[in-house]
């Protein structure tokens, strides 16, 4: 080859290069020129995202929703949502000839000749729990630190909106195979809805299609399930994520005041880096806690048949309040009147959780007009620092635990063989009593935390050295605190109840004086922050 001949083939591919890069230019060009998608994603790259462990916790329920995306839609090539009466001719010996649906049967054949559907299924249903607890954990996160208030009072709204459709989303596809199970927490939900008067029975037709079990209630679910429950949650996740951006995140007390307790890191490049790293570490756990733990083990179970069911029959662990909260209402509580059967032991239990997640859904508009206060928060609450919140989220807590717990009230007296009705009269005690008892213990810690606080911004922390003054007097060094932590520790709001005042006319009005006592109870046995008076005058002492 010549020298002519060697230097033409570098500059052939350069100028490739250049057309190709050029291509490439054009193409983003013209892309961004009819979308500016540029500007946004500039402005997305600036956002800050906090790197305390807690906010994760958000991540953990998008990402394992995204597998849940991810294995549902590899099971629908070949689940079949019909009650069509088939005989099973599957690989599993056992059930061989075994008259059941063709969902139980596609079900089975999902689970044993299926190449990984076994594997699928137990992704999809643990990343399906994974999802209800992280979003019920960031919930709890939210509302102990005081995240829930204005501007976010919608988003919190929102995140509860997602909960309970995340746990219907979990119960259509937990009802699905038309098993054993499935089928009784189905005619548990019959029997629910036909408790309600008057109308009960013509809603129960409407939803199974017929008397139960009806003749289509799995293709109705599995539109549920796939289709309308799925696309809701995902433009709520979208509503709320946009939320996020712009109301811009809150922040611990203290973050970005040290380099050892960073405000956090932008969103492009670290943060969708870690990001994307931390979704493969759930996707991972889920394949393995998948891979190495049975779970809904249908065949073990068979097809649905009313006759028999025993102690043991649980529903998932989300549904346990509610089962729960059936269980614990004393019998007897009927009485036939105005042309039908009044069940109150089924309709306390549905207006009582009714109320109960009411409240909770629009607990941050109750808090806010009780306390009065109309300003932006972007600081978080520590939770001792709201000992009222605290105690309430701490009934809150004991209430549903014991509903959740009263569910398996036939597997504690089988295990530990004890009567079923000591069992529950015990788990009636705890469901009344104990949010009392959580409440006073909840608050009384958080005021013994507060005042702790007090005496370490005044007094710095035991040091342990013993020092004798020329007086004779032994005496312990205390150090004192960092500029920082003193910071975090005396910088919150005292609020103080509200005043009563009169309205245009002069009048108190019996809404202003239920406000009024209702504030005076939120803030009672306030300590407040540590003065500055207080400060000065404490290092003054120890000098």
């Amino acid at each position: 080859m010549t020298t002519t001949e060697s230097s033409a083939a570098p500059s052939t591919a350069l100028a490739a290069k250049k057309k190709s890069g050029g291509l490439t230019a054009a193409a983003s060009n013209y892309i961004d020129e009819r979308t500016s998608i540029s500007g946004a994603v500039k402005a997305l790259g600036r956002k800050v995202f906090p790197d305390h462990w807690s906010f994760m916790l958000g991540e953990v329920a998008l990402y394992s929703f995204v597998v849940i995306l991810l294995s549902g839609s590899f099971l629908t090539f070949f689940f079949q949502a019909s009650m069509s009466e088939v005989h099973y001719d599957g690989s599993f010996v056992p059930l061989k000839g075994i008259e059941m649906s063709a969902a139980m049967a596609s079900t089975l054949d999902i689970s044993f000749d299926v190449r990984g559907g076994l594997l699928m299924r137990q992704v999809h249903h643990w990343a399906a729990l994974l999802f209800v607890a992280a979003i019920g954990l960031h919930m709890l996160r939210v509302y102990f630190t005081g995240a829930f208030r204005k501007p976010r009072e919608l988003n919190w709204v929102i995140g509860f909106i997602l909960f309970i459709l995340a746990m219907a989303e979990g119960f259509t596809g937990y009802s699905l195979p038309d098993d054993l199970l499935s089928g009784n927490g189905l005619r548990i939900i019959d029997g629910m809805v036909k408790g309600i008067p008057l109308v009960g029975t013509w809603i129960t037709f409407l939803l199974f299609g017929g008397e139960f079990p009806g003749t289509d209630i799995v293709g109705r679910l599995y539109s549920l399930h796939i289709l309308l429950l799925p696309a809701i949650i995902v433009a709520l996740i979208a509503m709320h994520l946009v939320f996020v951006v712009v109301h811009k995140h809150t922040q611990y007390p203290g973050a970005g005041r040290t380099n050892q307790n960073v405000a956090g890191a932008p969103i492009l490049p670290l943060f969708a880096a870690k990001g994307g790293g931390f979704f493969f570490l759930v996707f991972g756990v889920i394949m393995l806690m998948a891979t190495f733990f049975t779970i809904n083990p249908i065949w073990n179970y068979g097809p649905y048949d009313p006759s028999p069911v025993s102690a043991g029959t649980q529903p998932d662990w989300y549904i346990g309040f509610a089962d729960g909260a059936l269980r614990l209402v004393p019998p007897g509580l009927e009485f036939v009147g105005l042309g039908g059967t009044w069940s109150f032991n089924i309709l306390i239990p549905l207006v009582g959780l009714g109320l109960f997640i009411v409240l909770v859904m629009i607990y941050p508009f109750i808090e806010a007009w009780i306390t009065g206060d109309k300003r932006e928060h972007h600081i978080l609450d520590r939770p001792r620092n709201a000992p009222t919140r605290t105690a309430i989220g701490a009934a809150g807590v004991t209430f549903y635990a014991a509903l959740w717990a009263a569910a398996s009230s036939d597997i504690i007296a089988t295990h530990f063989q004890v009567t079923m009705e000591g069992v529950i009269h015990t788990m009636q005690a705890l469901t009344i009593l104990g949010p009392f008892a959580a409440y006073f213990i909840a608050k009384r810690t958080c005021l013994a935390l507060q005042k702790k606080d007090r005496e370490i911004v005044l007094h710095g922390y035991e040091s342990g050295r013993i020092v004798r003054l020329p007086g004779g007097e032994y005496i312990e060094v205390h150090q004192p605190v960092d500029e920082y932590e003193r910071w975090k520790l005396v910088d919150y709001s005292d609020y103080k109840p509200l005043m009563i005042r009169p309205d245009d006319r002069g009048r108190i009005t019996v809404g202003q004086r239920m406000r009024a006592g209702l504030s005076r109870w939120f803030f009672e046995d306030r300590i407040s922050p540590v003065s500055t008076t207080e400060i000065e005058q404490a290092h003054g002492d120890h000098h």
